[in-house]
């Protein structure tokens, strides 16, 4: 899986810019703030046309520009198809393959991609949010069906805690609020589903990355937790349903009175711990970032055994945040698949990975 050739059109900082890309590694090196994180927006929007920095389209637009393009040719299971997402001002983004108009869901599974930049090196000692979006990016590329249903999650969410914030000047807006309980407990079991299973393939496959890097010393462990009343996460959406309800109406009197919605998946976690012990509050520093590379290396394992081939790795400036140690052992571990490296200085990693060289200046690619 790769990208042969990606073309960008008033994105971000870049006007017009074409590139080439070997099917192993690529070196993008420039100084800060000159568009390196930029390109590799870009090939990430691949993967289901959401951005990994921001919400809103318009801010992938550049200043001076009305729209925006990405046009890639995407290489998968020996076959290549050509992509292109159009952002426009004030209108809804467009996504083609092949000439013909898609869902933005439909490019999940064309093109898969694993990224890691600094922000996953605190991925252990940072909320929740970081581990659910950690799931939540990772599942949506691999089952297109779950990006719809955490679509519509979010959107009963935003609607339920509009009715509890403002029932008390509405009351009448109270006669919606079961509907979009329910609504949310039906996503709920589904969703819990796709999540446990990730979290459990998770699991297996970064235990013997830990383990390989700590030197036999350390165990990781990686344990999902959702709604206490949920006792098998794995068990039938009808089930998961049903204790889901149970939660909600055992919360609905204080979720009145708070004003806001207290339960639910939106709250879900990954529990880490190393040796036994919960990571986030007893992890050393280096333990934590051993732990984050071990995850996400792990991730990029399940792709590649979902897919049959390695999904494009994306490492964005996070050797720079690495010692010797960890950087070699990331190294050595990125063959067999494309892999787009960002970096301030090019010698040393090209050297170390026989990479191909980029240099980005001011939105302008040699």
């Amino acid at each position: 899986m790769r990208v042969e050739r990606i073309a960008l059109s008033g994105w971000r900082n870049y006007d017009e810019e074409t590139v080439t890309f070997s099917p192993d590694v690529n070196v993008i090196c420039g100084a800060n703030a000159q568009g390196k994180t930029n390109l590799l927006e870009a090939v990430y929007m691949l993967t289901g046309a959401h951005s990994f920095r921001t919400r809103f389209d318009k801010e992938l637009i550049g200043f001076d520009c009305d729209w925006a393009s990405v046009l890639a040719d995407v290489n998968s299971g020996d076959r290549t198809q050509t992509v292109k997402l159009l952002f426009q001002r004030g209108q809804r983004r467009q996504v083609t393959v092949n000439g013909a108009k898609k869902p933005s869901a439909a490019l999940a599974g064309l093109m898969t991609a694993v990224l890691f930049s600094p922000d996953d090196l605190s991925l252990i000692k940072d909320g929740a949010a970081a581990r659910r979006r950690l799931m939540d990016n990772a599942i949506c590329q691999l089952r297109p069906g779950y990006a719809a249903l955490l679509a519509d999650y979010n959107k009963l969410y935003e609607n339920k805690t509009r009715i509890l914030k403002d029932w008390r000047e509405k009351p009448s807006l109270l006669t919606a609020l079961d509907e979009f309980s329910d609504g949310l407990a039906r996503c709920s079991a589904r969703m819990i589903r796709y999540r446990a299973s990730f979290a459990e393939r998770l699991a297996a496959a970064a235990g013997p990355i830990h383990r390989d890097f700590s030197g036999g010393g350390e165990e990781l462990g990686i344990a999902y937790k959702t709604v206490s009343t949920v006792l098998d996460p794995r068990a039938p959406a009808e089930e998961i349903y049903a204790q889901v309800c149970a939660h909600q109406a055992a919360h609905r009197q204080a979720e009145l009175d708070a004003g806001q919605c207290l339960t639910g998946i939106h709250k879900d976690d990954l529990e880490v711990t190393v040796n036994g012990m919960p990571a986030r509050n007893f992890a050393s520093q280096g333990q934590a970032r051993t732990a984050a590379l071990g995850i996400k290396l792990a991730e990029r394992e399940i792709f590649k055994a979902e897919t049959g081939q390695y999904p494009v790795l994306l490492l964005d400036d996070v050797l720079s945040e690495l010692d010797s140690t960890r950087q070699e052992f990331v190294l050595n571990r990125i063959g067999g698949g494309q892999t787009l490296i960002t970096c301030c200085e090019d010698e040393d990693i090209s050297r170390r990975t026989g990479g191909k060289v980029f240099t980005v200046r001011g939105g302008r690619i040699r």
